[in-house]
């Protein structure tokens, strides 16, 4: 079955919910960049999470960059997503792997670091795109999604994000879920979402034992209690091409072209989301030259 996102209501609308299966989208993610255990988990609950940020708050032809950057060995985090239910990412050092941590699980706060950043850029449409920016309060990124919706978004929110990465770095479930509590969500409905989220196994864990995000929501907050709004599929997906590459080095300086041209006789270009390369000749440098003089 293809990743899906569920958006839901709980309690009569006093919160919004949304649960995700992300396995073959961060299952794409792993065959692409050949993360090892911390890498995959890292770069995998940041779709996770991007995947519902997006849902959350992109309408039409909205898009999100999400960045951590943080003190640990993985270096720099980046994720794109739109309102399309597509994501896209990479992490600076993907061959990461480290000693479980003291609850015998992937040490993502160690991969991340627990000193850095959390930015959220979101293009709206609007003349200016808008950056929030956190910093990072556990490392674990869960927690941290969570800070930059109360800080940044003034939304208070829980997030919950899971990756099981199998012994060989391929990558078994995936998914996660982001609640938001609405105006008016009574003290009641707080200390009993409060009481299931202390209690609730990981998302991975659930989806191992072949839990639906129907299911994990049920599970949140008792079936008689949700509505569901929408389902819509997800999935990891580069737009990269060589004409996108063409137009980008239309933009470099033309000394720089010629360099290439005199030096390397051509060019290679390598997306960093898919790891796809693009080879320019000779002849197609002169072109993108003289096509960017026209201009």
């Amino acid at each position: 079955m293809s990743d899906y996102l569920v958006k839901s209501l709980a309690y009569d609308g006093q919160l919004r919910a949304y649960a995700v299966d992300a396995t073959k989208t961060v299952r794409q993610a792993q065959e692409y960049h050949d993360t090892w255990s911390a890498a995959s988990a890292a770069l995998g609950r940041t779709l996770v999470a991007t995947l519902l940020l997006s849902e959350a708050s992109l309408k039409g032809e909205g898009k999100m960059t999400v960045k951590i950057n943080g003190d640990g060995p993985l270096g720099a985090i980046v994720v794109d997503g739109n309102a399309n239910g597509t994501v896209k990412g990479y992490v600076q050092h993907p061959h990461i792997h480290l000693p479980l941590n003291d609850k015998h699980k992937i040490d993502v706060k160690g991969a991340v670091g627990t000193t850095g950043f959390l930015s959220v850029t979101k293009d709206l449409g609007l003349k200016e795109p808008f950056t929030g920016q956190v910093p990072l309060v556990s490392g674990e990124l869960g927690e941290d999604f969570t800070y930059y919706l109360a800080k940044s978004e003034q939304i208070p929110s829980a997030v919950g994000l899971s990756v099981f990465v199998n012994d060989d770095n391929t990558i078994q479930t995936a998914g996660g879920f982001l609640i938001q509590v609405m105006p008016g969500a009574t003290d009641e409905v707080l200390t009993k979402l409060e009481e299931r989220l202390k209690d609730l196994p990981l998302v991975s864990e659930m989806m191992r034992e072949g839990l639906t995000p129907e299911d994990i929501l049920a599970k949140l907050f008792d079936e008689e209690n949700v509505e569901i709004l929408d389902k819509k599929p997800v999935a990891y997906e580069c737009d990269c091409s060589k004409d996108r590459f063409a137009k980008a080095m239309a933009s470099l300086p033309e000394a720089d072209i010629e360099e290439m041209i005199k030096e390397d006789h051509g060019a290679t270009a390598l997306c960093h989301f898919c790891n796809r390369k693009y080879h320019f000749s000779e002849a197609e440098l002169r072109e993108i030259v003289k096509n960017a003089k026209e201009k």
